[in-house]
């Protein structure tokens, strides 16, 4: 059986991936645990959508944000040991997957107040929450301690994607409404 509870981290230290600690405060660990935060609500959106395809598009970028929280928790000197990175190829799926998603639905050109519908608000908190973990991981990379631009790209594009799917299960429905 897993042991989820080790104990090792009641210090306040949290283990990086390789053999450093860091605070549970350190920008690392908030960035990761943001990008966590926002995997939940992913979560909970494809909970409550039916749409199959939808949630496998979703579990997908579930599965690539776990790939980037590995990266955020890995020191560059320790990148090539654990070999999980976000790539051009993450990138490129996002953009593909929001080309094929704006084909379904026309999105307006004005703000869009969130709440249509459960699924469209559970995706637009998770968006919200990937655009504080892209300004976090911004800080990171200006800082130096992150040196892949492939992943503030890939947070970007992702923020777009789940606002595009958000828009693709509301309009259709009436679900959305426009501010002003």
């Amino acid at each position: 059986m897993v042991k989820v509870t080790t104990g090792t981290g009641d210090d306040g230290y949290t283990g990086l991936l390789g053999n450093q600690r860091v605070a549970k405060y350190d920008s690392r660990p908030d960035t990761f645990g943001v990008i966590d935060e926002a995997t939940s609500f992913l979560g909970m959106a494809r909970a409550q959508i039916a749409n199959q395809e939808y949630n496998d598009l979703i579990l997908h970028t579930q599965k690539d944000l776990y790939v980037l929280m590995a990266e955020l928790a890995t020191l560059p000197e320790n990148a090539d040991k654990i070999g999980m990175r976000i790539t051009a190829d993450h990138v490129k799926w996002l953009e593909d997957k929001e080309e094929y998603l704006k084909q379904q639905t026309e999105i307006p050109n004005k703000f869009i107040i969130p709440g249509g519908s459960v699924e469209g608000a559970a995706l637009d908190v998770a968006r919200t929450v990937i655009r504080r973990a892209e300004r976090l991981a911004v800080k990171l990379y200006h800082d130096g301690q992150i040196v892949n631009p492939e992943l503030l790209r890939y947070l970007n594009r992702l923020s777009d994607f789940i606002f595009i799917l958000a828009r693709v299960i509301e309009i259709p429905k009436g679900n959305s409404e426009i501010a002003g």
